[in-house]
């Protein structure tokens, strides 16, 4: 059973274009290896859900505290996953949930 005091990061992100789905994705996996996050996924959307396809890739992190999360975002990862992945999307939808 998960931690109830941990701090959940979830985003949504859709590629401007499909094609760049892949780009997308490969530059979102870069977020895996910060070191601030205690566990990070990043996966591609399956598309199974027939009253959405919005999304295509999402990110799923795990914080022990909002200072955890604050570092991870001025980690150089964060910033170099930023670069390569702000150009290609036109959506992201971020969800910050504690359980």
């Amino acid at each position: 059973m998960p931690d109830a005091h941990r701090l959940r990061h979830v985003v949504f992100f859709r590629a401007k274009d499909r094609a760049d789905v892949d780009r997308v994705f490969d530059g979102l996996s870069i977020l895996e290896a910060n070191p601030h996050a205690d566990v990070t996924s990043v996966r591609k959307n399956t598309h199974n859900d027939e009253l959405s396809d919005e999304i295509d890739v999402v990110v799923y992190a795990e914080f022990k505290d909002n200072h955890a999360l604050a570092a991870y975002k001025v980690h150089p990862l964060y910033q170099q996953s930023i670069d390569i992945v702000r150009p290609l999307r036109d959506l992201r939808v971020a969800a910050d949930i504690t359980f």
